[in-house]
């Protein structure tokens, strides 16, 4: 069992950055792929980022590909998304997720454990 806390989210101008992060709980947090989602009001919950259990792959939403890096910590249980360049239709809230996969994992299906979400709100 893993359980997933999400934080750093808030409200920012556009252009500005944030750093979300997430602290999981549980000895196996090493060996789950993670991944980052977001959900806007009236839409469906999305695909962000995502990051193999060793931290050597990632993979990125082209909404955000070069904007947004995701990392981990294994040490400390915890995974990051730094977002720069932010931008009014980033305003979401973002969500973690954990996979027992020992690849990235895109697809929301594949994720076993979810975190509550903290709200990110882009201003223009």
């Amino acid at each position: 069992q893993v359980q997933l806390v999400e934080s750093g989210g808030g409200l920012v101008q556009a252009g500005g950055s944030l750093k979300l992060s997430c602290a999981a709980s549980g000895r196996t947090f090493r060996s789950y792929a993670m991944g980052w989602f977001r959900q806007s009001p009236g839409k469906e919950r999305e695909f962000v980022a995502a990051i193999s259990w060793n931290g050597v792959t990632t993979t990125y939403a082209d909404s955000v590909e070069g904007r947004f890096t995701i990392s981990r910590g294994n040490v400390r249980n915890t995974m990051y998304l730094q977002m720069n360049s932010l931008r009014p239709e980033d305003t979401a809230v973002y969500y973690c997720a954990a996979a027992r996969s020992d690849t990235v994992v895109r697809g929301q299906g594949g994720y076993d454990f979810w975190g509550q979400g903290t709200q990110v709100t882009i201003s223009s």
